[in-house]
């Protein structure tokens, strides 16, 4: 319904059939008149561009920014830290806490342009230690039970066209209650995003990768657990859904089979909802299962936890 437009600011006019990241436009101010859009540029001739053949108008500072140059690794991070703690003090004496970053980097960070690459952090621990006496007294040592479950994941997504993108991850992970020291992945692959709207996203991932897992030893004369170093791959997916009340709900999945040794598979699954609470405080409310095929010996191969925890967005 708008018949004339006239601006004083300077903006970038992008056509639908071509890639804002992979043209030089010269900024200018634009009018509107009779179904078109002019750009009146001090490089030249002023540019018509008809409507329905228009994809953007992105003012001056936001292409300079997001699309004529790659903003700095600290620029455009988002995101959230959470955690919780708990305290037991009476005949136990117990501590434990949990903690968590998650960090995503989009650029360019304004959700209109097409993606040109996507940076992830990932941090969870969750730590306790439970000390109990013996009683009636004896003179023995307290016993002790300890848990400790850390992972860490960082990937690298460079996008070829708005749903499909090649990326390079690794991963960390100790896990005390399958008797894991650690397992790292390194790897590369590519993503695909099946779904993409304002209320809900599916990736779809596959790699390739080298892993490496180690093992608690146990003490002597038991004999020692080898380590595996393996090639496999990675099917993995993962979808967010903004839910009513502004409650975000997260989910994902990772199946790790190993090529060189079939036995040696892993998994991981993992939901959560963050629930506001005031402002950018939010309650959430996850759970996780690891399973290891080939945990330790005398070790379970699956391990669940459950945890809640204030969450605190950074944006």
């Amino acid at each position: 319904k708008i018949k004339e437009l006239h601006t004083h600011g300077s903006f970038v006019v992008i056509r639908k059939d071509e890639k804002p990241a992979k043209i030089t436009r010269h900024p200018g101010a634009i009018t509107y008149n009779d179904s078109a859009i002019t750009v009146e540029t001090q490089a030249g001739t002023p540019e018509t561009v008809p409507v329905k053949n228009l994809g953007f108008i992105i003012d001056q500072a936001t292409y300079d920014k997001e699309v004529a140059h790659n903003p700095s690794f600290l620029h455009g991070w988002n995101g959230a830290v959470s955690g919780g703690a708990s305290l037991v003090r009476s005949t136990q004496t117990g501590t434990s806490f949990n903690a968590g970053i998650a960090l995503i980097r989009a650029v360019p960070i304004v959700p209109y342009l097409p993606p040109k690459t996507r940076t992830t952090f990932n941090l969870l621990e969750s730590y306790g230690k439970l000390t109990q006496p013996v009683i009636p007294p004896t003179g023995a040592p307290p016993s002790e039970a300890k848990t400790s479950i850390f992972h860490a994941d960082a990937e690298h997504d460079i996008y070829f066209t708005p749903r499909f993108y090649a990326l390079g991850e690794l991963s960390f992970d100790h896990n005390f209650a399958q008797g894991l020291n650690l397992q790292s992945v390194y790897g590369g692959g590519f993503g695909w995003t099946p779904i993409q709207t304002p209320v809900q996203q599916l990736d779809l991932k596959a790699d390739v990768h080298y892993e490496m897992q180690s093992f608690i030893q146990p003490p002597p004369p038991d004999p020692s657990i080898p380590n595996q170093n393996l090639i496999g791959t990675t099917f993995g997916e993962a979808y967010r859904r903004n839910l009513p009340g502004k409650i975000l709900f997260t989910q994902s999945a990772s199946v790790l089979p190993a090529f060189n040794n079939p036995d040696a598979y892993s998994a991981i699954a993992a939901a959560g909802l963050a629930i506001p609470a005031y402002k950018r405080i939010s309650l959430g409310l996850n759970a996780t299962d690891n399973y290891l095929n080939m945990p330790a010996a005398g070790y379970k191969k699956n391990s669940f936890q459950f945890v809640t925890s204030i969450v605190y967005n950074l944006k």
